[in-house]
């Protein structure tokens, strides 16, 4: 059965790793018939959490999705990783969702992970509420972590359904909605709606009229009633809040606990009920000018939808996911690359219950479905039903933060490594693979240690490729601080007609960032224009590597004051030689130095190993920026070198005991001298000794 734009709600459950995701998402599924039994991570046959490596680890990966029929609606769920690692699959769930449920666990309350995840949503004003999960354990308190979530997030939220007791003494939930209690009936069997004791019916309609003030917010016809006479019915309260809800002027709270089949039922009715649909929600397209439009989600549109993911299934083969944003599509039809300029024929399109995959005839605007082995798809492609005149926004990813150089121990097996690595980077657009010629090295960049090593564990296992690793190379540059200058003559008889060019250049520093300048300054036909590129070719090549360390050389200008030919002897190559030796002469003279690359920084840390990160960071030659602190979790903004942060995935696991996180990128290069430059120049000298002996 395909479904329309209104009978569809998309929702993502996301969290800190191991606040109950996975376990929510499994009894969902349960509670809403599409499952018999409700599976524990432990025993590795959950629906979402399907892969060898999964299972074996227990934790969550890929994005997993699944629907659900719910009153006539279908709602998609998405299971998504906790860790920082896979943050990647995190961000397309929230892409492909009109809301996004933070899971918490009732016995810690914020975590870093849940503030960063936070931020993410806030910055896109996406719908969001959040699920107190766990509430049967000891420690148990949902008022503490509603308090935890104002003092953190600022945030005041609206409680849609209340914990009846704690820990050992956990009966249920409360449904401020709809004035019923959801009792534990065991394990494995569903909750059961019944009357609300009479000891929590102060509490129930204290919630209510919660409700009723939060609706109230969503209309202004409401807003007045509610004023003039104090309430609203119940049918008032739910349109109130879908329209609150999907303009995010509130925040729902839940409550239950997902092993115990607790607080799941009136769950699933929000999300069918009161959650966002489509229609609501809009994309973002770029013009042929590059600005960014809204584009509503809407059906009697012509056909446009974004690919969100890519994977690869030993079964099905390539497998497209597709956020349907404009019109539908069609099974058996054909559609418009836009991205890759081709036409695609589309055989079967299927949705998805974790990994199975079930065959549908067509995709509404605001469904997610896949496109099984689609040869031009590939993640961030817009797809039109003709020649569009925008495309999508591509998914907003975070920057890599761990890298290495890989290579095949067997060298017959480097293509193959190549092949494998080529893939993991089109199914996990956080995961990098780039052959840097510069150093001669293939590298690998993922969101930490874990993502990269379980990525190259995962190829070590199915294609039987020993792959060893180490430190990469750093990207070094050259530069000169003063002005200089040189001639060189190339000039060469071969018998028949010679090699002839003179050059003579002035160099000088340019600010930093602004590369290379070359100025022709030659007057009175010293060097005729015929020439000219190759003199430019040659001072480009001379750039190539510089003269302390043989690292490309940056922020020069170059310029041609003189020069002389010969009419038969002078060629283009000679003028390039000539060119090429004498750029290399004047840097000489220029008083070179080396270059290195400095990052942004932003590490993540609750506060109590403030002191040892900061401490480690100036360790590091970092300077500090800022600092912001959010309710324990500390916020650090610095600029380190590069060669400094080569290994602080490991280093910041060490000293954080698994908890902190972070994010960089390449900010500037900065001038290194004194023993750190000595080092660089002697590991480069031993590098090209090396690669002269292979």
């Amino acid at each position: 059965m395909a479904y329309t734009t209104d009978l569809i709600k998309n929702v993502s459950i996301a969290g800190h790793g191991g606040t109950g995701k996975t376990s929510l998402f499994e009894h969902l599924l349960f509670a809403g018939g599409v499952i018999s039994r409700a599976e524990t991570v432990e025993s590795g046959k959950t629906t979402s959490d399907s892969t060898p490596e999964e299972i074996e680890r227990k934790i969550s990966i890929h994005a997993a999705l699944a629907h659900i029929e719910r009153n006539g609606k279908k709602i998609n769920l998405f299971d998504t990783p906790g860790s920082s690692d896979f943050i990647g699959d995190v961000i397309l769930s929230f892409r492909a969702s009109e809301f996004v449920l933070l899971v918490v666990d009732c016995r810690v309350g914020v975590q870093i992970e849940t503030i960063k995840l936070w931020r993410n949503l806030e910055k896109y004003g996406k719908p969001r509420g959040f699920f107190i999960s766990k509430l049967d354990e000891e420690r148990a308190d949902f008022n503490k972590v509603l308090a935890d979530l104002k003092e953190k997030l600022k945030v005041d939220t609206v409680p849609i359904t209340l914990p009846m007791g704690a820990g050992s003494g956990y009966k249920g939930v409360i449904s401020a909605l709809n004035g019923k209690a959801y009792l534990l009936q065991g394990q494995e069997q569903l909750e059961r709606e019944g009357e609300i004791p009479s000891e929590y019916q102060e509490q129930a309609a204290s919630a209510k009229e919660r409700l009723a003030e939060a609706a109230a917010e969503g209309n202004d016809t409401l807003m007045d009633k509610y004023l003039e006479n104090g309430s609203l019915d119940n049918a008032e309260i739910e349109c109130g809040l879908i329209e609150a809800l999907a303009e995010h002027k509130i925040i729902p709270a839940f409550a239950g606990s997902a092993l115990k089949n607790s607080g799941l039922i009136p769950l699933l009715d929000f999300f069918a009920r009161i959650a966002p649909d489509p229609s609501s929600a809009k994309d973002v397209g770029i013009d042929a000018e590059g600005k960014e439009l809204a584009i509503p989600i809407d059906a009697d549109k012509p056909l446009s939808a974004l690919v969100i993911k890519t994977n690869y299934d030993q079964f099905s083969g390539k497998l497209s996911w597709l956020k349907i944003i404009e019109g539908k599509l069609s099974a058996d039809s054909e559609a418009f690359n836009l991205s890759e300029n081709k036409k695609e024929r589309i055989g079967k399109l299927y949705i998805c219950q974790g990994k199975k995959l079930e065959e549908t005839r067509e995709l509404y605007a605001g469904d997610v479905g896949i496109v099984a082995k689609s040869p031009s798809f590939k993640t961030n492609d817009t797809i039109t039903a003709g020649d569009n005149s925008f495309h999508y926004l591509p998914l907003r990813l975070p920057e890599p933060v761990h890298s290495v150089a890989v290579s095949a121990v067997a060298k017959k097996d480097d293509d193959k490594l190549g092949e494998q690595l080529l893939r993991a980077s089109e199914e996990d657009r956080t995961f990098r693979y780039v052959f840097n010629a510069e150093t001669k090295e293939t590298v690998i960049s993922g969101m930490g240690e874990l993502h990269v090593n379980m990525i190259l564990d995962k190829i070590k296992v199915n294609q039987k490729i020993e792959v060893e690793i180490h430190v990469p190379r750093v990207p070094y540059r050259e530069t000169i601080t003063k002005k200089a200058g040189a001639e060189y003559t190339h000039k060469k008889q071969t018998g028949g007609h010679g090699q002839y060019g003179k050059v003579l250049l002035e160099i000088a520093p340019l600010p930093r960032g602004e590369n290379y300048n070359f100025i022709n300054a030659i007057f009175g036909g010293a060097v005729p224009k015929n020439f000219i590129p190759g003199i430019e070719k040659g001072i480009v090549e001379g750039m190539a590597r510089g003269t302390m360390a043989q690292y490309p050389v940056v922020d020069v200008e170059v310029k041609l004051v003189d020069g002389k030919y010969h009419p038969v002897d002078s060629s283009e190559l000679s003028f390039k030689l000539a060119a090429r030796n004498a750029f290399r002469e004047a840097m000489k003279q220029a008083n070179p130095t080396l270059l290195e690359p400095v990052m942004n920084l932003t590490v993540f840390v609750e506060n109590q190993y403030l002191g040892d990160v900061m401490s480690d960071l100036s360790g590091k030659r970092g300077r500090i920026l800022g600092q912001d602190s959010v309710g324990g979790i500390e916020e650090i903004r610095a600029q380190v070198p590069q060669a400094e942060l080569l290994r602080y995935s490991i280093d910041l696991r060490s000293i954080t005991s698994g908890t902190g996180s972070f994010n960089m990128e390449f900010d500037h290069y900065a001038p290194i001298s004194g023993r750190i430059a000595e080092e660089v120049i002697k590991a480069a000298q031993a590098f090209k000794v090396q690669e002269a002996e292979e």
